[in-house]
């Protein structure tokens, strides 16, 4: 488990509430929440929200993000975009834990038009209660980091 207990959040403008519902959650949990918004429900850009939580990662400021946009797969595709990013779309306990464990995941994306709180929650506690396995999965990431050369 990562020692930096700082996460960043972010969503588009059709997110805001389940974002904020998380990081509440994350907070309880001990995590320091950097929430970078949106903060109003104008309309605005995904690409843009997934791209500045994915620098936050990658300069190692905060040690995980969750990005959160309507389905979870435009913000993860802008994030996974960044160098040194690993962001997957889960919207199942059992996908947020082998994104971890083993694809050593450091991001998380999740769709607040396809899944509900409850589950959603769920999920983001999957994502940060587990560990990385190393070991031939090491191998593997690190040719996923290849391809950022």
């Amino acid at each position: 488990m990562t020692t930096n207990k700082r996460i960043v959040l972010s969503s588009d403008h059709a997110a805001i509430d389940l974002r904020q519902a998380i990081a509440k959650h994350v907070a309880a949990k001990g995590w320091e929440v950097v929430d970078i918004g949106p903060t109003t429900t104008e309309s605005t850009h995904y690409p843009k929200h997934g791209e500045a939580a994915a620098r936050m990662v990658a300069s190692g400021d905060c040690a995980l993000g969750i990005i959160v946009c309507g389905t979870g797969q435009g913000i993860m595709m802008a994030a996974n975009k960044v160098k040194g990013i690993r962001c997957g779309v889960c919207h199942d306990t059992f996908s947020a834990g082998m994104i971890r464990a083993h694809n050593d995941a450091n991001m998380l994306a999740l769709g607040a038009r396809v899944i509900g709180e409850g589950l959603a929650l769920d999920v983001v506690d999957a994502f940060l209660t587990t560990d990385f396995e190393g070991g031939r999965h090491g191998l593997r990431v690190d040719m996923i980091k290849a391809l950022d050369a």
